[in-house]
């Protein structure tokens, strides 16, 4: 069967950020983008969702992570749109709850074509380290939006930020991995016939 694989490039005069995927993949990864927790997460997602994922990105960190992280995420949803093609013979639904020490994550996929985010994070951090967390969200509205998915992620409790926010990226890995799986079907997995 055919692995399904995207490769995408985004540039602007703010940064310059290469996407390469496959869905059929054993969780393989190699991440830059100048945002060392950033890295850390999507090694994470890569890893738990068994989706291959080479990030490279460049952007205007001087100024501020803002556009590094929304376009990272921008860029890494076109390319699961494109690599999951007419989303035939997808599973398209997941969803997953991952507990890490103290902390309690969710997520839950629809990707059924009509983005929308719903983010909660018990949380209250404002950073760890350098980076800011609030970013974490501005990145999974664009992840959602460029990969026309449905996405709704909980931080349900956490008292150490970091397992608070591993625990989200872990659990969305696994509800990612769960809606691109194939189900053995040959069909778009919606009554409509199109997603």
């Amino acid at each position: 069967m055919k692995k399904r694989t995207a490769e995408l490039r985004r540039t602007t005069r703010e940064t310059d950020v290469k996407v390469k995927l496959c869905l059929d993949g054993n969780g393989e990864s190699r991440i830059s983008t100048g945002l060392p927790f950033l890295d850390h997460m999507l090694v994470l997602l890569a890893k738990h969702s068994r989706i291959d994922l080479v990030i490279a990105a460049r952007g205007d960190l001087e100024v501020d992570a803002h556009h590094t992280a929304e376009d990272v995420g921008l860029t890494l949803g076109d390319a699961l749109n494109k690599a999951l093609g007419d989303r035939k013979g997808i599973a398209r639904y997941g969803w997953s709850y991952v507990p890490m020490d103290d902390a309690l994550g969710r997520a839950v996929v629809d990707l059924g074509g009509r983005p929308y985010l719903v983010c909660k994070f018990a949380h209250r951090g404002k950073r760890i380290e350098k980076f800011d967390l609030g970013l974490i969200p501005e990145f999974l509205r664009a992840l959602s939006v460029q990969g026309r998915m449905n996405l709704h992620v909980a931080q349900l409790y956490g008292v150490d930020a970091h397992h608070a926010y591993e625990s989200v990226f872990k659990a969305l890995a696994k509800a990612l991995g769960m809606a691109c799986a194939r189900d053995g079907r040959n069909d778009v997995p919606s009554s409509k016939g199109l997603i």
